[in-house]
């Protein structure tokens, strides 16, 4: 396992651009993590947290600490896209990987619009 992981490391450091975005994904994760994590409040507001067609109401609303799944979220996200662009980049090369990378990018980001439209932050 020891040995894996060092020769995972040693062609991630060789290829710098896919060293550079993972490493980007990770702090833009954190960051995005912390920010939001910082404008949860406690209240007694509902929020909605999903939606169905199906039922009589199709908006189901939680309490405010469903809010803490953004922060895993872009945390769970960050980590598993860097293991899975090593992976990639070990197994099928360096374009599926780096195209991977930017993928996880797009899904954090994408994962901050909605934590800030539902916290009402400005993005």
């Amino acid at each position: 396992m020891k040995k894996i992981i060092s020769e995972s490391l040693k062609k991630l450091i060789d290829d710098r651009y896919l060293l550079f975005l993972v490493t980007f994904l990770i702090v833009l994760a954190v960051g995005i993590a912390i920010i939001i994590g910082l404008s949860i409040s406690s209240s007694e507001r509902q929020l909605v947290s999903h939606y169905s067609a199906f039922g009589i109401r199709n908006f189901y609303t939680d309490q405010w600490f469903y809010l803490i799944v953004f922060v895993a979220f872009e945390l769970i996200v960050a980590v598993l896209h860097s293991v899975i662009s090593i992976k990639l980049l070990i197994t099928k090369g360096h374009s599926l990987a780096v195209s991977f990378a930017w993928f996880g990018i797009f899904i954090i980001l994408m994962g901050w619009a909605t934590a800030s439209i539902i916290l009402g932050l400005q993005l």
